[in-house]
């Protein structure tokens, strides 16, 4: 008897647990579309290419004067003495060591462009998250998803699709979206806040000056 009337209560919460499911409220939004659609986002993200692509010039253009300090200096060696072969090498060490910490200050971790980022994208996107909480709050949604993070949604109903409702809510217009049954389509470029360029500086990891010792 205490087995049936434990199954009973068991059921009984299983079914509460389902109904309370289906009673809450969901909806999603598009950053990417979002984003898209917010000229203060776009003159950032331009900002930011332009300010890496400057950087990365930079450092491949002292990389291209140390190449050619060291292959000046393998095609003199064999004139030079002991001392005069220590100091170039030393020079060339020098200037390579330098590069490379100007790349980690460039594009390192926390470097120049993740502080830049910070100024100017990082607001942006805590306006969208205010207001995608302020419209979960008021419209008593229990959860809203991001239709572009790595959440799989197989099929989206448009009218669930609030990203328009926070382009207006911050104060722009919204844009045109994808056609097709998913709704929020948006552009790709640049929705998730990276540069296309600035997170991938100019790699020179073949090290092109390891003169002797």
């Amino acid at each position: 008897m205490k087995k049936f009337v434990k199954f009973q209560l068991a059921v009984l919460m299983l079914i509460s647990l389902t109904f309370t499911a289906f009673a809450q409220k969901y909806a999603y939004v598009n950053t990417e579309y979002i984003l898209d659609n917010i000229p203060e986002y776009k003159a950032a993200q331009q900002q930011l290419d332009n300010m890496s692509i400057g950087w990365q010039k930079e450092i491949e253009d002292r990389y291209t004067i140390i190449d050619k300090l060291y292959k000046t200096y393998q095609a003199e060696q064999v004139l030079l003495t002991e001392e005069m072969k220590k100091r170039r090498q030393d020079e060339i060490n020098t200037k390579e060591k330098d590069v490379k910490e100007l790349q980690k200050q460039r594009f390192g971790f926390e470097g120049d462009l993740f502080k830049k980022k910070q100024e100017l994208i990082k607001p942006i996107q805590d306006k969208i998250y205010n207001a995608v909480k302020k419209l979960a709050q008021d419209g008593s949604y229990a959860v809203i998803f991001d239709k572009s993070s790595d959440l799989v949604m197989l099929y989206t109903n448009p009218k669930y699709d609030k990203s328009d409702d926070i382009l207006l809510a911050l104060g722009y217009k919204p844009g045109k979206k994808d056609g097709g049954g998913s709704g929020g389509g948006g552009s790709d470029k640049g929705g998730s806040g990276k540069t296309s360029t600035g997170d991938k500086p100019v790699s020179n990891d073949r090290n092109p000056v390891e003169p002797k010792k």
